[in-house]
């Protein structure tokens, strides 16, 4: 555990510092997300999880009680989601300490954990993490837009083209 850094449950006075450090950082994240966001913490349809390093905002990540991929809903299997560490602070363990965080929760409520993957270049990293993690494939093969992509069909190479994980105790 890095003493250095701090990961707790977003309250509402988290929603501006949040929205200006990711402004800053260029991660697209509007106001009106951020505030849905807190809206569904108070809910309970998702935990958001905030990490801080060395006192200052460094990253979020989101455990979707209910997942819009309908395996994991089907399933009641909680998703880890939009996962976001400001660029400069990468390797320092951040994300890491996130995902220890988020696991924790979703493992001890759920027995299991999913997660969805991009495959392009940019989703290199987390892959990589997730793989180290000890995350499998959930074997229903690529999606898009969380439907299945059948053999011979075309489709974009974007955000939502994904490849599903789950992780269990």
């Amino acid at each position: 555990m890095n003493t250095q850094i701090e990961v707790r449950q977003m309250t509402s006075e988290d929603i501006d510092i949040i929205y200006r450090v990711f402004t800053e950082h260029n991660i697209g994240k509007s106001l009106d997300y951020i505030s849905k966001c807190w809206e569904e913490n108070k809910t309970g349809k998702r935990i958001t999880l905030l990490a801080f390093y060395k006192g200052n905002f460094a990253g979020s990540l989101h455990l979707l009680t209910k997942s819009f991929y309908p395996h994991f809903a089907e399933n009641n299997i909680p998703e880890v989601n939009d996962f976001n560490v400001i660029p400069p602070l990468r390797r320092y363990g951040i994300g890491n300490e996130l995902m220890d965080a988020i696991e924790k929760i979703a493992l001890e409520k759920y027995g299991v954990v999913g997660i969805g993957v991009g495959l392009y270049k940019s989703y290199g990293s987390a892959q990589r993490l997730y793989a180290k993690r000890g995350y499998i494939p959930d074997g229903k093969g690529l999606m898009y837009n969380q439907q299945p992509v059948e053999p011979g069909s075309q489709v974009c190479a974007d955000d939502d083209l994904n490849l599903y994980f789950t992780k269990n105790v």
